[in-house]
C-alpha cells in the first residue's frame, strides 16, 4: 500500500502512507458535505445564499489542498532552516490582532487579522509552528535533554509566551489546548518529570485564575456542574446539542434532513457541527468518523514510530496528537462531557484557518511518513 509519484523536492522520499492520505482525503470530503448540510439554512438565513459558507469553506479546502500536497513533499530540513522566522512571524501576527485597523474583533474577542476581504485567525497558525519548534529544539539538544537553562527553559518561554498572547485576545480555551500540547511535546523529548510537574504547577492555578476571573466562562464551568442553574443561558447550547446529538438515535435522519440543527444549537455550522453530523448520519455516521479518525492516528503514530530521526519523530508524533486531541475535546464538549469551549473540529467546523492549517499539517505528518515507510515497506 504505497502512494508514489516520480518526481517532487530535492530530498524528498518517493513513498508516503496511502492509507493515510486516504484517511485524511476522507475527513476533508465528510466534513465538507457535513458543513454544506449543517449550514445551508444559516446562510440563507443571514447572507441571503445557502452556498456562501460551503462555496467560502471550499476555496479554502483547495488552497489546503495544494499545501496538503506541497507540505508532503517538502525537504524537511529545509523547513528546519525556518523555524525563528516562522516563529517570530507567528508571533508577529499574534500581535497583530491588536492593532486597530488590522486586527478584527467579534463578540469582544481579537482573535483575527483582516487579509482583503477574509479573515485569518494566526492562532491555528501557533498550532503548527509551536510543535515544529519544539521539535526542532528537542532534536537538536537532545544529548542535553535535562539541562534545565539550555534545553528546557527556551521551549517552555517561548510556549509560555504563546500562551499568555493568545490568552490575551479572549481565546482561553485555544490559549490552554497549546499549552497542554507543548507539554505532551516535552514528555515525548524526554524531558524530566520533575520539570513537567513544575510547569504544570504553574498552568493550574495561573488557569484556574483565568476561569474565575471572567464571567462567561465561570458561567460556562458551573451550568456544566449544575445544567439547572440557567437551562436557557450558559447551559442552553450544551444541553441542545447533547439532545441534537441523541436524536440521531442508530440511522439517523439523513443527510439534510436534521431538524433540531436549524433553530436550536447556536454556532451548530461551526464549533458545534458535530451535533448536526450525529443527526444526521446516526450511530452508525459516528462509528465511520471515529473509524477514519482512529486510522488517521494509528499511521501517523506509526509514521512517527518508524522514522528514521528525533525532530520527525517528535514532529509527526506533536502534530498527530494535536490533530487527534481537538476532535476528542470538541465532540466531548458537543456531547455534554466537558464544559464549553471554542475548539473546532479539525476538518469538519466552519472557517478557513483551521481547515488550511489542519491540511498544511497533515501535509507534514504525511511528509514523515515517506522515510518511515521506505524503512518499514517489507512490513506491509
Amino acid at each position: 500500500m504505497i502512494y508514489q509519484f516520480d518526481g517532487g523536492f530535492p530530498g524528498a522520499k518517493k513513498h508516503a502512507d496511502h492509507v493515510l492520505i486516504a484517511s485524511i482525503l476522507l475527513l476533508t470530503g465528510l466534513g465538507l458535505v457535513s458543513l454544506y448540510s449543517a449550514s445551508y439554512g444559516f446562510s440563507e438565513r443571514f447572507f441571503g445564499d445557502s452556498f456562501y459558507l460551503i462555496f467560502r469553506q471550499g476555496i479554502f479546502a483547495l488552497f489546503g489542498l495544494v499545501l496538503f500536497f506541497l507540505a508532503s513533499w517538502i525537504d524537511l530540513e529545509f523547513i528546519r532552516k525556518w523555524v525563528k522566522p516562522l516563529v517570530l512571524g507567528a508571533a508577529l501576527l499574534c500581535v497583530l490582532t491588536f492593532v486597530p485597523g488590522i486586527g478584527v474583533t467579534k463578540n469582544g474577542a481579537s482573535r483575527w487579522i483582516k487579509i482583503f476581504s477574509s479573515s485569518y485567525q494566526p492562532s491555528e497558525l501557533v498550532k503548527l509552528v509551536l510543535p515544529l519548534y519544539l521539535a526542532h529544539i528537542f532534536a537538536k539538544k537532545e544529548d542535553r535533554i535535562d539541562e534545565l537553562g539550555s534545553a528546557v527553559l527556551p521551549p517552555a518561554l517561548v510556549s509560555a509566551g504563546f500562551f499568555f498572547l493568545i490568552y490575551r485576545q479572549n481565546n482561553f480555551s485555544t490559549a490552554l489546548f497549546i499549552a497542554v500540547n507543548a507539554l505532551v511535546l516535552f514528555f515525548l523529548a524526554g524531558v524530566r518529570m520533575r520539570h513537567l510537574f513544575s510547569a504544570l504547577a504553574l498552568l493550574l492555578p495561573f488557569s484556574a485564575l483565568f476561569v474565575l476571573t471572567r464571567e462567561h466562562r465561570l458561567r460556562r464551568l458551573i451550568s456544566f456542574f449544575w445544567p439547572q442553574w440557567e437551562p436557557l443561558g450558559a447551559g442552553y447550547q450544551v444541553r441542545s446539542s447533547v439532545l441534537t446529538v441523541a436524536s440521531g438515535a442508530f440511522w439517523g435522519r439523513g443527510m439534510g434532513h436534521g431538524i433540531r440543527k436549524i433553530a436550536s444549537v447556536p454556532e451548530v455550522h461551526s464549533d458545534f457541527i458535530f451535533a448536526s453530523f450525529a443527526e444526521e448520519a446516526g450511530l452508525l455516521g459516528v462509528l465511520l468518523f471515529w473509524i477514519l479518525f482512529t486510522v488517521f492516528a494509528v499511521r501517523g503514530y506509526r509514521a512517527a514510530l518508524y522514522s528514521g530521526d528525533s525532530f520527525r519523530r517528535l514532529l509527526a508524533g506533536a502534530l498527530v496528537t494535536g490533530i487527534v486531541s481537538q476532535a476528542l475535546l470538541n465532540v466531548a464538549v458537543v456531547s455534554g462531557a466537558m464544559p464549553a469551549t471554542g475548539i473546532p473540529l479539525p476538518f469538519f467546523s466552519a472557517g478557513g484557518s483551521s481547515l488550511a492549517t489542519t491540511l498544511l499539517t497533515a501535509g507534514l505528518i504525511v511528509n514523515v511518513s515517506r522515510q518511515s515507510s521506505e524503512e518499514d515497506a517489507g512490513a506491509r
